[in-house]
């Protein structure tokens, strides 16, 4: 895992609300937890560390019913590219933009079907 090895801050934790165990996420999703650290250490999603018991989690939003979001490895590869660590990955997907086309996050207008408005946003804030 790249950065899950590294515990995020309570406002994070806070941010994001919704996170789910390895296990969790595997039920959820209904694959294996093996599937799930695949995922995990392709960069298809991000985990952090979480709780008081430091355990591994990943954001409950980067999944849909049937895995990961599939407009979400493009834009963690864009911010990562351009410098971000995880956890700033992390919030700024999650941190609330009024000028965004929907109300909301990043994280909420790729869930509308604004992938490219959020990789366009993305890349600029890579740079």
């Amino acid at each position: 895992m790249t950065d899950a090895s590294n515990r995020v801050d309570q406002d994070l934790q806070d941010l994001v609300g919704d996170w789910l165990t390895v296990p969790d996420a595997a039920e959820r999703v209904g694959v294996p937890l093996s599937r799930i650290r695949q995922w995990i250490a392709d960069r298809e999603v991000l985990a952090a560390r979480v709780g008081e018991r430091s355990v591994v989690a990943v954001p409950a939003r980067f999944f849909d019913e049937s895995g990961p979001r599939s407009d979400l490895k493009g834009t963690v590869t864009v911010l990562a590219d351009g410098g971000m660590d995880d956890a700033e990955i992390i919030r700024w997907l999650f941190t609330p933009d009024a000028t965004l086309p929907v109300d909301g996050a990043p994280i909420d207008a790729l869930w509308a079907g604004h992938k490219r408005e959020i990789r366009r946003r993305a890349q600029a804030e890579a740079l």
